[in-house]
């Protein structure tokens, strides 16, 4: 084959996304991938039908989670012989999964799979400190009883206390929010402007669901039909009220209702050749058409989460794009002050010039098309399946209205963003 294949979005399904350590509280990974992936599969009449592939991930997860794709994939309703393997890219892994299942596609190794993804908080690992692992194998690897016992002796009242989870970037001990505070600090982004995106994130994600855009979106899970983060009837007054959670001084603006809550659910998205979808009778929604990854040296002084607007800037280049030349722009909302510093990086000479390498800036979008069916910060983010989410909301706007091009933009950890163009069918 010479000619790459299109890679088709066929459809998208997810559960409800719902706060930590509430509707899904008892629930694994497994479980909510399971239910996203049923889901799909009840929709779009394949059960028992073998697909070429199945890509998968979690962020968090449990050591016995080893192969999640591949269990999630057998109790999905899908033929037992569909492959599947896991992967983590931090919050870009469903969006990324999406990418390898699309590069299969079009060099046709496949003609159909899977991309999704999922994580729990609720769920988390408890582990223990190291020197009682380390006093365990050392009792493993004994080879008498006495040699055994011994490790034993050693035991301390310490070794059971539980070491707290925390999301923090080992090299800096910085968690995501405090990061960004000091990216919204260096961009000079206020309060207002980020109570403002968070109002409008929750007002359009109400809106939406409303309008039944979100029909065939997501399936009811567990008695929740919504996304139970979602708040009706807010107001910049009410936001004004929230205390900041990162940087507790006069100076902070991060708070809780600007910020994403921690997160459960579960999400997967059906891509395939134009063949393989016509064959059975279904639409294609919007095609893959370009995608790109970067990283920043955040430890040497670049913000932690400002790497999708490099990958936007060089994949914009690789398509001859412009940053206005977009129907619709799914920028994740990790932070509200994350979207503005990027929106503004873009829109800065000095940053374009010297960060970007281009002779003047990308520019500004126009923010009516930004996140027009509701952001993170309002239905939440799980963070192995908020590529899932934003690849299904994109591909059935540009199915079902006038749009025609769109741009997913998603910053993770480590420093890294994940990007992606989808075009209408």
């Amino acid at each position: 084959m010479n000619t790459p294949r299109r890679i088709a979005i066929v459809g998208a399904n997810r559960i409800p996304f719902c706060r930590a350590h509430t509707v899904y509280a008892d629930l694994s990974n497994q479980d909510m991938m399971s239910a996203a992936m049923s889901g799909l599969v009840d929709r779009f009449g394949l059960k028992g039908e073998k697909l070429g592939d199945v890509s998968l991930g979690a962020v968090i997860k449990h050591t016995a989670q080893w192969n999640l794709a591949r269990e999630s994939t057998l109790g999905s309703g899908l033929a037992a012989e569909t492959p599947a393997f896991d992967i983590q890219r931090a919050c870009g892994t469903s969006l990324e999964s999406a990418i390898l299942i699309g590069n299969k596609i079009a060099l046709g190794q496949i003609d159909a799979g899977i991309a999704g993804g999922v994580d729990t908080i609720s769920d988390t690992p408890i582990v223990y400190p190291d020197d009682y692992r380390k006093l365990l194998m050392k009792s493993y690897r004994a080879r008498s009883t006495t040699d055994r016992l011994k490790p034993w002796l050693g035991i301390r009242p310490r070794h059971f206390k539980p070491v707290t989870p925390g999301v923090v970037e080992p090299r800096t001990g910085l968690s995501m929010g405090e990061s960004c505070e000091l990216m919204a600090k260096e961009w000079n982004i206020s309060r207002q402007a980020q109570d403002e995106l968070a109002l409008a994130s929750h007002n359009n994600l109400a809106r939406a669901y409303d309008d039944g855009f979100y029909d065939g979106l997501v399936s009811p899970f567990m008695g929740i039909e919504q996304d139970n983060n979602l708040r009706r009837g807010g107001s910049m007054e009410k936001l004004a009220k929230l205390k900041t959670v990162f940087d507790r001084s006069d100076t902070g603006t991060l708070t809780a209702g600007n910020s994403t809550p921690l997160t459960d659910g579960a999400g997967c998205v059906l891509m395939a050749s134009e063949e393989w979808a016509r064959q059975r009778g279904l639409d294609v929604l919007a095609y893959l058409t370009y995608a790109r990854v970067a990283a920043v040296d955040f430890v040497g002084g670049e913000g932690l989460l400002m790497a999708p607007a490099y990958a936007v800037s060089e994949m914009l280049q690789q398509a001859n794009l412009r940053l206005q030349d977009f129907d619709l722009y799914e920028i994740h909302e990790a932070f509200a002050a994350q979207v503005l510093c990027t929106l503004a990086a873009w829109e800065s000479p000095d940053f374009c010039r010297d960060r970007l390498g281009r002779s003047e800036p990308l520019g500004a979008i126009d923010r009516n098309k930004l996140n027009v069916h509701g952001g993170s910060v309002a239905s939440g983010h799980p963070f192995g399946a908020t590529g899932s989410r934003l690849i299904g909301i994109l591909s059935k706007a540009l199915h079902t209205t006038n749009a025609r091009r769109g741009l997913i933009s998603v910053c993770t950890g480590g420093g890294m963003g994940v990007t992606a163009i989808f075009e209408a069918a």
